[in-house]
């Protein structure tokens, strides 16, 4: 009896025993998993990549005290960008104003009005307005020609799209973006595409200036034997465009994808938005505009049209636009605006309206100028007297055609009928 007592006191304590390993053993896998995940963070997606100051809703913003409110930045500070084989330039920030909510808590909710991010039915107000930075401001894009025209090419390398145009560095260590083109049409379209963006006061455009390349000149000679490499012809006229690092490729906003419903001053549009997608989409509204005035097929019209065969092609960077760290759109490759644009117009246009037609949200300053232009119907000349006044290669280059020059002005109408058009539509609202 006392050894069947003693055999059962031995089972007893074993499973007593064995539980206990096991309750420990799972607690010490559990305290693993946990410190694994401390230790090994997840991959950041598109929205995370706008920092801390992006995940913050709007509402949120609105909410917080103007001291515990984040700054863009200094309107002194300036930051250079170079690489990922595209260029772009010197961009300015301007201070962000404090938005004027009253509040009684850091997080405390403030539900969110229209009027919080629009005016007057269809512009985005000045607070929305005030949170970009100023881009490639205009002092900055003539002190960058001054300073291209009259620095010394050193080197010719590989980059910037087709192989004919080249990255140029210059004696002071700066770089450009050489385009040469196919032909002088496409130097003339990003040229005139550039000016008609200062037109409209869009400025994320990298300054742009023109040149002729020639090895008999100071500025061109120690690479003359690049230049018969690559057998660019003796007094041919070339754009040289700021060139700076750091930016990244841009997604498409759910809302301008073909599954979206567009960008409409509605709250079910804007509502719930952080302050890094608003900056992007108050920039995203002016590509548009700029987009269609230009008839630039090479960005997001070539993506709509490939959606009959690519149904996730909008889910992809968008192409020749990159974004630096600080937000802001960055428009390069502009060659098919406006000259070959034109010319091509009757291939796209159906897609150009589409893009048009998904959008009734404007910047005030970029509506105005359009307005201006349609009231005084003088687009084609305004952009002639700027570009001659700013390139003393513009009659080496030329200009649109008369045809061409009243394609623009007609573009010009029709935006103005389709800002009239949305302000109609949601004025009331």
């Amino acid at each position: 009896m006392r050894i069947l007592l003693a055999n059962s006191l031995a089972v007893i304590f074993l499973c007593a025993c064995a539980s206990v390993f096991y309750v420990w053993t799972g607690l010490e896998r559990a305290l693993g998993r946990y410190k694994r995940g401390l230790g090994e963070p997840r991959s950041s997606g598109f929205r995370d990549q706008l920092g801390d100051l992006s995940r913050k809703t709007f509402r949120a913003l609105l909410a917080m005290p103007g001291a515990q409110r984040p700054h863009l930045g200094d309107s002194d500070n300036t930051n250079n960008f170079t690489g990922r084989g595209y260029f772009a330039g010197t961009l300015t920030y301007g201070k962000q104003p404090g938005l004027n909510v009253s509040n009684s808590g850091a997080m405390k909710e403030v539900p969110i009005r229209l009027s919080d991010l629009v005016e007057d039915g269809v512009f985005w107000n000045d607070r929305m307005d005030a949170l970009l930075s100023a881009g490639f401001s205009e002092a900055h894009a003539q002190t960058w020609r001054q300073r291209a025209r009259a620095s010394r090419v050193v080197s010719l390398e590989p980059g910037c799209g087709r192989t004919s145009n080249r990255l140029a560095r210059f004696s002071d260590g700066t770089k450009a973006c050489v385009r040469y083109g196919i032909n002088a049409d496409q130097v003339l379209g990003e040229t005139l595409s550039y000016y008609l963006a200062s037109l409209l006061g869009i400025a994320n455009l990298p300054p742009l200036a023109l040149s002729q390349v020639s090895p008999s000149s100071e500025q061109w000679a120690t690479v003359k034997e690049d230049m018969a490499d690559l057998q660019w012809s003796d007094k041919a006229v070339v754009s040289l465009t700021e060139w700076v690092a750091n930016l990244t490729g841009v997604v498409t906003p759910a809302p301008l994808r073909q599954e979206g419903r567009g960008l409409n001053p509605l709250r079910a549009d804007l509502d719930n938005r952080t302050l890094g997608e608003l900056q992007e989409l108050v920039q995203w509204t002016d590509l548009i505009v700029f987009d269609y005035l230009t008839a630039n097929f090479d960005r997001l019209v070539s993506n709509l049209f490939s959606l009959q065969w690519d149904s996730r092609v909008m889910e992809r960077d968008t192409n020749n636009l990159l974004k630096s760290p600080a937000g802001d759109l960055v428009f390069i490759d502009n060659e098919a605006g406006l000259v070959h644009g034109y010319r091509v117009l009757h291939m796209w246009e159906q897609y150009h309206k589409t893009l048009l037609s998904s959008v009734c949200l404007f910047r005030k300053r970029t509506a105005s100028r359009i307005i201006e232009m349609h009231q005084k119907r003088d687009a084609p000349s305004r952009l002639l007297g700027l570009y001659q006044d700013s390139e003393s290669l513009a009659p080496v280059l030329g200009f649109l055609s008369d045809e061409q020059a009243g394609v623009l002005q007609e573009r010009i109408d029709y935006l103005y009928k389709h800002i009239l058009n949305c302000k109609r539509t949601y004025s009331q609202l």
